[in-house]
């Protein structure tokens, strides 16, 4: 795998690695920070359950349905020449994915705290069964990113959900300009 540009290692406390590119760094009041877009794409995997009989919902799978299934997952996407792997922070496929079919995107309404629900798409990369459970893989359509504490010699920290909310106010200027740029290069 030929790597474009910088990159940084994130180790979990499993020491599962994610590679990740160096989308920007900047200082902020005496400390470093950076956003990292991964190398790999991230994936998630989930199981079709019924409630009523009728309809049907997606819901995430837990690390112990994933230690049953992921040999599985893994076969299938193998097929479309993907390989899974169990990353740190989340499931990734390394490879080149298919072209977007808007017939398959899924739109995930998520509400955090009450407050006004944010949309994610997310494309659909296969389908299969487990014990007759269907299950479904989707990766994101937007980037996903992360952000990280920078310390000299030391591992990248990533940053709590309750650390993020306290610095984005001083970060957004400098992700602002970070994703214009971007837009203005495309």
């Amino acid at each position: 795998m030929e790597l474009e540009g910088p990159t940084l290692t994130l180790t979990d406390e499993a020491g599962r690695i994610l590679t990740c590119y160096i989308e920007m760094s900047v200082e902020v009041a005496g400390e470093e920070y950076a956003l990292l877009n991964p190398v790999d794409y991230p994936v998630d995997i989930f199981a079709w359950v019924s409630s009523d009989g009728s309809e049907e919902t997606l819901m995430p799978i837990d690390e112990a349905q994933l230690g049953e299934l992921f040999s599985t997952a893994q076969a299938v996407l193998s097929e479309q020449n993907l390989k899974l792997k169990r990353s740190a922070l989340s499931l990734t496929v390394e490879g080149d994915l298919p072209e977007v079919d808007e017939e398959q995107i899924l739109v995930l309404e998520v509400e955090e705290a009450g407050l006004t629900s944010e949309q994610d798409e997310y494309q659909l990369l296969a389908t299969f069964f487990h014990e007759e459970q269907e299950y479904a893989i989707y990766t994101p359509i937007d980037p996903v990113l992360f952000v990280v504490r920078l310390r000299d010699n030391e591992q990248p920290e990533l940053l709590s959900p309750e650390e993020f909310q306290a610095i984005q106010p001083k970060l957004q200027p400098y992700l602002e300009e970070h994703l214009f740029d971007e837009m203005d290069e495309s």
